[in-house]
């Protein structure tokens, strides 16, 4: 059991702990964490706050699972030990690629995940009803704000005499005239030459050692009261069972009809539609419709229908009265646009192949065939819940969800898709190649492929006019792109397994 809980009144689930004082007893432990979350913030800073995600976040996000682990003890792992996996793998990532789309979504992931697995042993709400991710989330920022004065009682002296009850106060003083003086020479040197000569050498010296220092200082003094405000709650707060709620429920004619509308309009839609399909160019060119131009369109727009679909059909299922007459033909009407949306995803399915089919991979069309298939996962569970009303649709869609981004993560898509354009190329099945896209606009990975091509007599053929060197050689772009990845090396905070392929 955890130190702080023997604290708490008992008797069943407490309030959260309102007491702006922190036991004597507790405080050496107190005080020793708070030097900890400092030394944390501290690293936080230097290594992820102003730098683009990489190995240096990763250390970080390891380094607080560590903390926290000393701080709350086994009971860290007692709960919720898949989602501590997931945010693990997910740190990981970082130091491993260097796909700015993957590192973007990654870290929007833990900021969600992160929180929610924190609180996964005060929250009472179970992890798969929908309300879940917004509870945790609310109990992180009151851990975050609500326990600051934590901070300023930790550092109260343990006695009231002695020197020590003057050693904050003293270290504090200390530090905050260190950045007063670091920001306010440059503003007296530029107000007076005379001044700003007399101090010259100073300042000289301080720029070239204490700048970045006394900034990284600066920041993590502000965040700390933050970070050890979420830790301490972690340690003393305790959840109030939720209240039960019942959801409304409305009368299922309501969505009958809504579902009769989709249902009729979708049927319409994809009869047109398999015309086209099956009909070929010769049918299309009899309409003025060119067929590369009819393949190229509509699948990204046909992933957004689905998802309207996913959603009016859970809203119907879930507030739609049972037990009465209307209750069937809600799930009747909702089983046909169920499979009229697996319909839709297969023709965008379809679509988008051809379109791969006659123009190469991108690293859009390959996201979009993960979406189509994790929207086909959504709609199999939302099958399921037609059959069994009583299943929870996310007890199944989230485990999928976190599933699907894991494996995708996993999978070299700019390596796939680098490869599949130079194989095209090579083969003459396309005369073009968008090499400033393979080379800027996607990892490192994609530099292994494109060394399969001429470097010495392969010119880009790139028309963007934004670029001065749209006719360098590819020779000398891959080496730009080299230099770029062994500067990230030199640096372990920047450091990935990609640009360290790279860079060799």
């Amino acid at each position: 059991m955890n130190e702080f809980e023997n604290a708490l009144p008992s008797g069943g689930p407490a309030k959260p702990v309102q007491k702006s004082t922190i036991p004597q007893e507790k405080i050496p432990r107190c005080r020793l964490f708070l030097l900890l979350t400092f030394g944390w913030c501290l690293l936080f800073v230097d290594n992820a706050l102003w730098r683009s995600p990489a190995a240096g976040l990763t250390f970080c996000i390891i380094t607080w699972y560590i903390l926290l682990y000393f701080w709350k003890g086994k009971t860290l792992l007692k709960h919720s030990r898949p989602l501590l996996f997931v945010n693990l793998f997910l740190a990981l990532t970082f130091a491993l690629g260097s796909n700015w789309y993957f590192r973007f979504w990654n870290l929007l992931a833990l900021v969600i995940l992160v929180p929610i697995h924190l609180f996964s042993d005060a929250s009472l709400l179970p992890w798969w009803n929908p309300a879940m991710p917004l509870e945790r989330m609310q109990r992180f920022l009151r851990g975050l704000f609500g326990n600051l004065w934590s901070t300023f009682a930790a550092m109260s002296p343990l006695s009231k005499k002695g020197p020590s009850k003057h050693a904050a106060a003293l270290i504090a003083g200390t530090v905050g005239s260190l950045i007063l003086i670091t920001f306010l020479l440059p503003l007296l040197s530029s107000a007076d030459a005379l001044f700003a000569a007399a101090t010259a050498d100073l300042q000289n010296f301080i720029r070239s050692h204490f700048t970045d220092a006394l900034g990284n200082l600066f920041w993590a003094l502000l965040l700390t009261p933050f970070a050890f405000s979420l830790l301490y709650s972690l340690g003393v707060q305790r959840a109030e069972p939720p209240k039960a709620r019942t959801l409304p429920a409305a009368d299922g004619l309501l969505f009958a009809a809504l579902l009769t509308a989709l249902d009729i309009l979708y049927l319409f839609f994809l009869a047109v539609q398999s015309a086209g399909l099956f009909g070929g160019p010769a049918y299309l060119a009899e309409r003025n419709i060119r067929y590369a131009d009819w393949a190229r369109s509509g699948f990204f727009q046909m992933v957004g229908v689905t998802a309207i679909n996913l959603s009016v059909l859970l809203t119907s299922l879930t507030f739609s009265r049972k037990g009465e007459k209307s209750w069937k033909i809600v799930r009747i009407l909702a089983a046909l646009l169920t499979a009229e949306s697996f319909t839709l995803l297969a023709s965008a399915a379809w679509r988008m192949t051809l379109y791969v089919t006659a123009y190469g991979l991108s690293f859009k069309r390959f996201m979009t065939y993960w979406g189509m298939v994790m929207m086909a996962l959504f709609f199999l569970a939302a099958a399921v819940k037609i059959a069994k009303p009583d299943v929870h649709f996310c007890r199944f869609a989230f485990p999928a969800a976190l599933a699907g981004w894991l494996i995708i993560n996993c999978i070299p898509v700019d390596y796939l898709v680098s490869k599949n354009q130079v194989d095209r190329y090579l083969n003459h099945e396309s005369f073009a190649i968008d090499i400033h896209y393979l080379t800027y606009s996607l990892s490192y990975d994609t530099l292994s492929q494109l060394e399969r091509l001429d470097p010495y007599t392969y010119l880009s053929k790139y028309q963007g006019d934004w670029l001065s060197h749209a006719d360098e050689p590819l020779s000398s772009l891959l080496e730009q792109r080299k230099d770029t990845a062994r500067r990230q090396c030199r640096d372990w905070r920047s450091w990935s397994l990609s640009a360290y392929l790279a860079a060799r």
